[in-house]
């Protein structure tokens, strides 16, 4: 078998630390999926985020309807994931746990919105899976979150999907 061709990391801020390089996954012949990749391959600490619902810090939910708690969840995504020194991109795997698949699909362009406003345009492997209801009564979504710190920052993966070899 011949050795697997390795992308290099490009040159950043901060370049000489720990940085590693994503490989997305995508089979041959298939289409490109929009808003999320089939897989992605990635080394580094991990860090695990569950049960994000949209409420504020004081446990207050941004609204009734699934879009404003979107908002909510994905901006307390962020925060913890500051908190542990990572940033969206690091993002590798995204759950999320939906009440209803009618407001979801009635929402998208605007959950589209909400998304790369506060993610970016960073798609990482993401479902999306209809509940029969969330532990909390008022709750519209419930994200979980897989990241590997120190992610790889080239925009051309983050908007395309692409690695440094085309793949």
């Amino acid at each position: 078998m011949p050795p697997r061709k390795r992308a290099r990391p490009s040159p950043s801020p901060g370049a000489g630390d720990d940085r590693r390089v994503d490989r997305v996954l995508h089979a041959p012949g298939w289409a490109r999926p929009k808003g999320y990749a089939h897989g992605i391959v990635a080394d580094g600490p991990t860090i695990f985020l569950s049960g994000i619902v949209g409420w504020d810090a004081a446990g207050r939910f941004a609204g009734d309807d699934l879009v404003s708690q979107t908002r909510q969840a994905l901006t307390t995504i962020v925060a913890l994931l500051q908190e542990a020194g990572a940033v969206p991109p690091d993002i590798v795997r995204m759950t999320w746990y939906i009440v209803d698949k009618r407001e979801y699909l009635a929402a998208q362009r605007e959950l589209g919105a909400v998304y790369r406003d506060v993610i970016g345009r960073h798609f990482p492997a993401m479902s999306v899976v209809e509940v029969a209801g969330l532990l909390e009564d008022r709750a519209r979504v419930e994200l979980e979150v897989t990241a590997v710190k120190g992610g790889k920052r080239r925009e051309d993966v983050m908007t395309t999907g692409r690695d440094d070899d085309g793949t």
